[in-house]
């Protein structure tokens, strides 16, 4: 008897915004590097600690207020960086 052909699952995330499950690929990675910068990885690819968040200001503006990016990639984020990555997000939706 031949086996059945099975289904690749996608791998999903949680966004630290609203808790939602989606696929990795429908989500934005917050990657904390080696060297300790705050960059998005829209490839997913890059070497760091990562955090997943929604295309959405909304998701990204909540987790903010509630310090799910710090506690997730587990250091302190300036002010600064938030409004780069805001802005960032908001040119992309």
């Amino acid at each position: 008897m031949p086996a059945l052909p099975t289904q690749k699952k996608s791998p999903e995330r949680r966004c630290v915004g609203c808790g939602e499950k989606r696929s990795k690929k429908e989500l934005i990675r917050v990657l904390r590097t080696p060297e300790g910068s705050i960059v998005l990885d829209r490839t997913g690819k890059m070497s760091g600690r990562g955090a997943y968040i929604c295309p959405s200001v909304n998701c990204f503006k909540k987790a903010v207020k509630q310090r799910r990016f710090e506690n997730s990639l587990q250091v302190t984020i300036p002010p600064e960086i938030f409004e780069a990555l805001e802005k960032e997000l908001s040119e992309n939706e």
